[in-house]
């Protein structure tokens, strides 16, 4: 696992690709390094997991030379096959086969590839040209900048990193607000960035001197699964999922550092935990299975430890039980924006930072997840509410607007009339285009419809960034066996009532798999989301309120000049008289977005503060 920057076709300097490394050292802080020659640079940063004493990248072979971020669950077969073609590897690391690859297969590389990656590949044969390529859930996420007149192109694996080189300039893009408050994250290519994007799930990329930038998508999990078993029963579905699951969590657990399992104490992470624990046992593996979980001091709704010692305690895990005080969230609230590099809508953010660096501390370079169960199985209650409604309802714009940071009749009136008109002439929407009629129109049932808009927009955008930078941001890397091809294939042959019914149950075959594994407790209990109880949280006398009230202040909010101030003061009014989720994670998101422009802005002075120049970005 690593961080890896790069440029093409631009003059970027030695201490560039220093300060490019420096911005993202926490995410590979084993080594640094880079390769250069006139017109491109290629720039690591290393977090060793594979082969600590081998594997230094970049990677050369002749011409090629490669960076890399990420694992590859199949290397060993394939390296196995290159030594056949003639090709020989100093060393067993996973990325160590990368050169060997693209010579053998070109820019098809990484159809070959199994596990979670970004991949930068400089052809110095002939004219140059530079490959990158992306895993198929988007794991590994890979943001650039590409000039189309000068041809100058620059990536990074983080935001704040890739601003570090000199060509990249920071621009908001000012429609980043509504698309923010709309969806809670750009879905796509785009970021809250003007200028800068992020290369989607499965997607090659090539830069040419002459041809300039082309983007080619390769086929997604779901796209490549064989049709729907129809014939299938549900204790036989949840028979194989077990099985597949259990082979991917065993594969997943080999590393050449500490490893250890999230447990929320939910269906997914849980089930998780125990095919690790199963696994490790049976490979025989000294010392069992260490388990993490986070909660909070004092007395909060939706605390879920109990349920997750009682899974450790079923598993015959060591469990770490991660507890923070809430008074402590403001201080963090900058280190999460920055390293996230755009607003997040959600509160989750606090807790997952804070856990990951708990593992950290603990001494785990690994942990493994449950991260995506709910987006393939169908777990989330507005696919339940979306597949409920009768028909002639307007049950996509419904669940659309459940995607929402802030549902659809409150932008309204929290628009300023200037911003409103600038939205309405620049076009409303803020999905891609065609994605609100494939929600609609699209083919296969309702729940397929959802489940591809989720894989293929959501959860890589939204969900599995997220997961990756606050991992990394204390140099651990998770692993998520819900996004190895193979269970997100299966989970595509799955017929609705294998996955959701309305009034019956949702992720049933993911229940079946789960039967006998967990304690009933956890089979039993109501789904419940893992978050920050911000409702409680967000209380006169709560340190958060005091760090909301004067990050939205009137003062603040005229000065952008987007945001109608007495709306969000009317927002805080009704959160200290009648406490709600939607006022308390409304005011959470407008909070988040002011501090994000903060942090990479500046405070807004006036009505052109946003053209102004940059501020400095130090991580």
């Amino acid at each position: 696992m690593c961080r890896i920057h790069g440029s093409f076709h631009a003059r970027t300097t030695d201490e560039e690709m220093r300060r490019v490394a420096a911005l993202q050292h926490h995410g590979g802080p084993d080594a640094q390094s880079f390769a250069q020659r006139p017109g491109w640079a290629l720039g690591n940063n290393r977090l060793s997991i594979m082969d600590p004493e081998g594997g230094a990248q970049p990677y050369r072979l002749g011409d090629i030379t490669v960076v890399f971020n990420g694992e590859l669950y199949n290397h060993d077969r394939l390296r196995a096959e290159l030594v056949r073609r003639g090709f020989h590897f100093e060393d067993r690391c996973d990325g160590t086969i990368l050169p060997a690859l693209y010579l053998t297969y070109g820019e098809r590389f990484a159809e070959y590839l199994d596990g979670m990656f970004s991949v930068a590949v400089l052809d110095g044969r002939r004219a140059p040209r530079l490959v990158i390529a992306t895993d198929a859930s988007g794991m590994k996420p890979l943001y650039y900048h590409w000039e189309e007149r000068s041809g100058r192109f620059h990536f990074a694996s983080e935001l704040p990193a890739l601003l570090g080189f000199s060509d990249v300039r920071p621009y908001e893009d000012e429609l980043g607000l509504h698309t923010y408050l709309s969806a809670k994250t750009p879905f796509g290519h785009r970021t809250m960035f003007q200028g800068i994007d992020v290369l989607p799930p499965a997607v090659t990329a090539v830069v040419t001197r002459d041809e300039g930038l082309r983007l080619t998508s390769r086929r997604m999990g779901h796209e490549s699964a064989p049709p729907v078993d129809e014939k299938r029963s549900l204790p036989r579905a949840g028979q194989e999922l077990r099985g597949l699951l259990a082979r991917e969590v065993s594969r997943l657990l080999v590393a050449d550092a500490p490893v250890a399992t999230i447990t929320s104490g939910g269906l997914d992470s849980s089930l998780v935990t125990a095919l690790a624990a199963r696994a490790l046992h049976d490979r025989g593996a000294s010392g069992a299975l260490h388990t993490f979980n986070i909660a909070y001091t004092g007395d909060w709704p939706g605390d879920e430890r109990a349920f997750a010692t009682e899974v450790s305690q079923h598993t015959g895990t060591v469990h770490h039980q991660v507890e923070i005080d809430p008074a402590t969230f403001p201080d963090l609230m900058g280190d999460v924006v920055r390293h996230l590099g755009q607003p997040n809508a959600d509160p989750i953010t606090l807790s997952t930072f804070s856990l990951f660096r708990a593992v950290r501390d603990a001494g785990f370079k690994v942990a493994l997840t449950g991260d995506a169960a709910d987006e393939l199985f169908g777990g989330y209650g507005r696919m339940t509410q979306a597949l409920a409604a009768p028909a002639g309802a307007d049950w996509a714009g419904a669940y659309l607007d459940h995607l929402a940071a802030v549902p659809h009749s409150l932008r309204q009136q929290l628009y300023t009339a200037e911003y409103a008109a600038h939205v309405r002439s620049n076009g409303t929407s803020a999905v891609p285009p065609g994605l609100t009629e494939t929600l609609r129109h699209g083919t296969g049932s309702r729940l397929q419809r959802i489940t591809r808009i989720e894989q293929r927009y959501r959860l890589p955008a939204y969900h599995l960034r997220r997961v990756d930078h606050l991992s990394m941001a204390s140099s651990v890397e998770t692993r998520l066996p819900f996004c190895q091809p193979s269970v997100v294939r299966f989970a595509a042959t799955l017929p609705d009532q294998h996955r959701t019914v309305p009034g019956v149950g949702v992720k049933r075959a993911l229940y079946q798999a789960a039967d006998g594994l967990l304690p009933s407790s956890v089979l039993n209990r109501p789904k419940q989301p893992f978050t920050l109880p911000i409702t409680a949280m967000l209380a006169p006398g709560q340190r958060l309120w005091a760090m909301a009230r004067d990050v939205l202040s009137p003062q603040a909010l005229r000065a952008d000049g987007r945001l109608r101030h007495e709306v969000v003061n009317a927002l805080f009014a009704e959160q200290e008289a009648r406490p709600s989720d939607g006022s308390s994670l409304a005011l959470w998101a407008l909070m988040s977005h002011q501090m994000w422009r903060g942090e990479f802005f500046g405070p807004s002075t006036g009505a052109n503060a946003r053209s102004r120049e940059p501020a400095v970005v130090a991580v």
